[in-house]
């Protein structure tokens, strides 16, 4: 049977992730936010994005249409996004952040610099922009691979 390595690379960016998620979560909440960890992350992902078709945005999370979708409902409901008609394609719909949205969004940033603050405490600034610049260089590589290969499956994504 082989053996994994839990310092892998995949395992360590997956627990990272998980944890450093799971802590903005608690974070957020005891805030009194008022959003869940995907509809903080659909959020944040939509108004990185700007206004974007809810398909492409789906794709760029990494999650299913539907997924999304219920998250983009309680946005909606509460205000802090607008799914508006696709002048090009009238099925098709377009995810816009409210000035409410981004102001949940500002509120946010102060929790997630303290936060980065925090993790990044022991590590030596040096370090910490070399460790960033990798993590950049690698998403960028991968981003390459994944368009390349989507190109020899016919994909355009």
């Amino acid at each position: 049977m082989a053996k994994f390595d839990p310092s892998s690379l995949g395992f360590l960016l997956t627990d990272v992730t998980r944890m450093l998620r799971a802590e903005l979560d608690r974070r957020t909440d005891e805030a009194g936010l008022g959003l869940t960890q995907g509809d903080g992350r659909t959020l944040s992902q939509a108004y990185r994005a700007g206004p974007v078709r809810q398909n492409v945005l789906a794709e760029r999370m990494g999650v299913e249409a539907m997924t999304l979708s219920g998250s983009l409902d309680r946005l909606e409901v509460r205000g802090l996004i607008e799914r508006r008609q696709d002048p090009d394609d009238r099925r098709a719909k377009i995810v816009h952040v409210t000035a409410a949205g981004e102001d949940v969004l500002e509120r946010i940033q102060p929790i997630s610099a303290t936060l980065r603050e925090e993790i990044s405490a022991n590590v030596p600034s040096g370090q910490w922009t070399a460790f960033l610049d990798t993590l950049k260089t690698v998403h960028a590589n991968l981003a390459a691979i994944r368009a390349d290969s989507c190109r020899k499956d016919g994909n355009d994504r």
